[in-house]
């Protein structure tokens, strides 16, 4: 009997002694559930980390996760094949995007096209609140929102600065046509299902989260770091403490300290000189390797669109009419109305150039010169209104002649430092942050709540009281005047409406588009399509 009772629990004592099954994770299970190796396939065309693709992988599976299996599962429990053709699907328009980000040409969208953006936004801000309560705002009945949209007025923005979903699907259900295959592309269902997908995540997500003022104050606080204040209390409460704490005694043993600190300080001094100069040299010789980007004038044309169905977005720039004009005629739906004006109007192309500026021939082939550094030091003018006061007048003005003999080596400069930031490593913390964001705990996380207007005002305090440290601690007083604060504020005043910050996206989101797709660009947005 007891033999027996041995042979029975024997099997138990062995599958106690089991070795546990291998953890699979979620990518596996939803959208590869017929793949029997533990590692995914490779997600781009590209030789990627395996940690960047596992990343990828994970972000997806937790927006299908979130989006389509809920609903999914109700209409059925038992096809487990939807998601994996769903994920078939953005793996195509993932490799196509990714080769159309490593063809384009970004230095022109980073230092050209997004400064000129911005430092119209904020012209445009300030001319807007200056026609208040006067007669250009209707006797003083229309807003700051409804004013600036008449400065920027924007199909697919309203004034009070709600973007038409109708617009964005336009633009992701072409983005899905350029990438995908004609069979891919003609079964609505899933096509459908990915297009609403990112317009939900761009709409209800991303756009209301980037344009509230507290966040962007909260992006600046992070970018400057934190401040000490701490160090002058701390030496006025050590002074306070021991006010009768008689002085050192001058002797041998202080010389023999004060020399050698002295030749410490030197030597360190001089070891990061020369590691700065060898850095700049080893910097120097990889740019001056490095090919210059083609000119402007001698880049292709946008492609004709494939079939006369395809969808033209109208509010949006042909590329076209960008080869032969000023950076400022970057911004395309920005249009100033002359009749409703109480500031002298920056001018803005189309709408205000004369024909004979618009009909000029482009430019010499063989003029290389982009200008990369021009456009972001005038916006740094404009935002910290520089015209206004001397001493940060003459210091833009200096840069500006600076970077006017320095424009051949700065056009290759900018664009490969663009090129060391843009890694596999600045897209994993990007993904990793968007997935840990959107979806903290594993699902789409209630919104948290937004800070109270007591919080918002202490952010924005914080950053009128910063001051920098080192070197930028002697430059700022300069370049902000004599009461920084007043700049510093006047500085966030153009980021503080969410209407116009929603104008601002929309432009910068229209000119990623256009970059990545250029055949965007049809005879419709430039009037003379049917």
């Amino acid at each position: 009997m007891s033999t027996s009772v041995s042979a029975i629990s024997r099997p138990a004592l062995t599958s106690l002694h089991s070795t546990p099954k291998q953890h699979t994770s979620l990518a596996n299970r939803l959208l590869f559930p017929n793949h029997d190796s533990s590692s995914l396939p490779p997600l781009l065309n590209s030789q990627i980390p395996p940690e960047l693709s596992a990343e990828l992988y994970d972000f997806i599976a937790l927006a299908l996760r979130a989006f389509v299996n809920p609903w999914w599962s109700k209409i059925t429990r038992y096809d487990k094949e939807f998601l994996p053709q769903i994920t078939a699907i953005l793996t195509v328009v993932a490799r196509a995007l990714e080769e159309r980000i490593l063809a384009a040409d970004l230095a022109p969208l980073v230092f050209r096209d997004i400064p000129t953006i911005v430092t119209q936004h904020y012209s445009d801000y300030r001319n807007a609140a200056a026609k208040i309560s006067t007669s250009y705002a209707s006797g003083g009945s229309m807003s700051l929102p409804q004013l600036f949209h008449q400065l920027q007025p924007h199909m697919a923005v309203s004034a009070d600065g709600k973007v038409d979903p109708e617009y964005i699907r336009q633009v992701v259900d072409h983005i899905l046509k350029v990438c995908l295959p004609p069979e891919d592309y003609a079964p609505p269902s899933e096509r459908f299902i990915v297009r609403e997908i990112v317009i939900k995540i761009l709409l209800n997500d991303v756009i209301p989260k980037l344009t509230q003022p507290w966040f962007i104050n909260k992006i600046i606080l992070d970018a400057l770091g934190p401040q000490s204040v701490s160090i002058p209390i701390k030496n006025a409460e050590a002074s306070s403490a021991e006010p009768n704490r008689p002085t050192s005694s001058f002797s041998f043993h202080t010389i023999i300290v004060v020399v050698l600190s002295a030749i410490q300080s030197i030597s360190g001094a001089c070891l990061a000189l020369i590691h700065a100069y060898k850095q700049a040299v080893t910097t120097i010789k990889l740019v001056n390797q490095s090919a210059l980007p083609e000119p402007l004038s001698s880049l292709p044309v946008a492609p004709p669109p494939r079939t006369s169905s395809q969808t033209s977005m109208p509010g949006i720039v042909p590329q076209s009419q960008l080869v032969d004009t000023e950076p400022i005629s970057r911004v395309s739906s920005i249009s100033i109305s002359s009749s409703t004006s109480s500031v002298p109007p920056t001018p803005v192309y189309p709408s205000t150039f004369p024909p004979h500026v618009m009909n000029q021939p482009i430019d010499d082939p063989n003029d290389t010169l982009h200008n990369y550094a021009q456009p972001p030091l005038a916006m740094v003018a404009e935002i910290f209104n520089t015209t206004e006061r001397h001493a940060s007048s003459t210091i833009i003005g200096t840069a500006g002649m600076a970077v006017s003999c320095f424009t051949p080596f700065l056009d290759r400069l900018l664009p490969f430092l663009l090129k060391n930031i843009l890694s596999t490593t600045f897209l994993f913390n990007i993904v990793r942050t968007a997935k840990r964001t959107l979806f903290p705990n594993g699902y789409p996380a209630p919104p948290p709540p937004d800070p109270t207007p007591e919080e918002q005002a202490e952010m924005r305090a914080k950053i009128l009281a910063w001051r920098g440290t080192g070197a930028a601690a002697h430059l700022l007083p300069l370049l902000l005047g004599p009461d920084p604060s007043a700049t510093l504020g006047a500085a966030l005043d153009p980021l503080s409406s969410v209407p116009c910050n929603v104008h601002l996206m929309v432009l910068i989101l229209d000119r990623i588009f256009i970059t990545l797709f250029p055949e965007l660009v049809t005879e419709a947005a430039l009037g003379g399509g049917d």
